[in-house]
């Protein structure tokens, strides 16, 4: 049985009997070529064994650095990018190998909400248009009944119907990130994977964008895979967290734990970095981080954060670290805990400069 998620206040909820989806070893690699003849020049290690899984009703929120793969295990797990290797399985249902026709009906049950606002509506059609178009390709809905539809969904994003004949380059990015999600919502998916959807906008924007996706996610009950880098916006939003960093999560657990509790070195450095008021009583210290993340080209060897670590050993330089229950539903990817070492974490008690 999966892990309890918790709810918006952090309270434990009881686990589903099965998981909505579950990604185990998910790997996505993409070749670099150079030359006329395209030779092969290299790999670039974007995912590099993920696992995670989301229960219905749950927000489980994806964070790290800019390039660590965030956004490409959202775009993998919708099945946009063929995975290189391992599983994606929904409702019990392995669609790894699944090809365009036979993803059909799992299109409907999973949607996309895009970073950019601007990039990601098409500037030749009406915004009523784009909304109702995943109802045309899936021909889920026709003529009156369609525009119906479509102007109802705008009213429950909070647009006038009156819009829906106005282009995108007339709207406010506010205006055109409720238009996202309105398409996103057109065929009453389950999952739908979130990609930094508000790091585009206002913070006071930003604000409503959030409590319009929690208010739909309690009206629809629905699943988010919530991909941001922002911290804040994460504790709002998320149930659990998984923390990125170089391609691998290294840090699962519930939102409250996490923030309170960090087990990994890096989840340390990432929220001395980003201090929350509501869990800054610990008086954490900064954490500065040595050196650059290390390229995806070439990884590091054995744990990928050990060339930035404050406690990396010499087996951490050798040895990669597995995601592994560390506490009561907690999972971290560190050497550190094999041993029952009990180091700084979390007090920031340590200091690199």
């Amino acid at each position: 049985m999966a892990p309890a998620a918790t709810s918006g206040n952090g309270v434990r909820a009881p686990a589903a009997a099965q998981p909505l989806i579950e990604v185990r070893d998910l790997k996505k690699h993409f070749p670099i070529v150079k030359g006329i003849f395209a030779r092969p020049a290299g790999t670039v290690h974007a995912v590099d064994g993920v696992s995670f899984h989301i229960d219905p009703g749950e927000t489980l929120g994806l964070v790290g650095e800019s390039g660590c793969g965030k956004s490409t295990v959202g775009r993998t797990v919708l099945k946009l990018l063929d995975p290189t290797a391992g599983t994606i399985t929904v409702r019990g249902e392995d669609i790894t190998a699944h090809d365009a026709q036979q993803m059909l009906p799992y299109r409907r049950q999973m949607q996309m909400i895009y970073q950019d606002p601007y990039a990601s509506l098409n500037p030749r059609m009406s915004a009523g248009e784009i909304v109702g178009e995943p109802l045309a390709i899936h021909q889920a809905a026709t003529g009156g009944e369609r525009r119906e539809r479509v102007a109802a969904l705008f009213e429950r994003v909070g647009l006038r119907p009156e819009l829906m004949d106005h282009y995108p380059h007339e709207f406010s990015g506010g205006q055109r990130q409720r238009i996202g999600i309105a398409r996103a919502l057109a065929l009453s998916p389950e999952l739908v994977v979130g990609d930094e959807p508000v790091s585009a906008l206002d913070v006071s924007i930003q604000a409503q964008i959030i409590n319009l996706l929690m208010d739909l996610q309690d009206e629809f009950k629905l699943s988010y895979l919530f991909v941001a880098h922002d911290l804040a916006v994460v504790e709002h939003l998320s149930h659990r967290v998984a923390v990125m960093y170089l391609g691998r999560i290294v840090e699962l657990t519930d939102k409250t734990t996490l923030f309170e509790t960090p087990l990994h070195p890096y989840t340390e450095a990432l929220l001395s970095a980003v201090p929350i008021p509501k869990y800054s009583a610990r008086n954490r210290k900064r954490v500065i981080l040595k050196g650059d993340v290390p390229s995806p080209i070439n990884p590091p060897k054995g744990c990928h954060f050990h060339t930035r670590c404050l406690y990396a050993t010499a087996r951490c330089r050798e040895e990669a670290p597995q995601l592994r229950e560390v506490a009561a539903d907690h999972l971290a990817a560190c050497h550190l805990h094999d041993d029952g070492i009990k180091l700084p974490l979390g007090n920031g008690a340590a200091q690199n400069t």
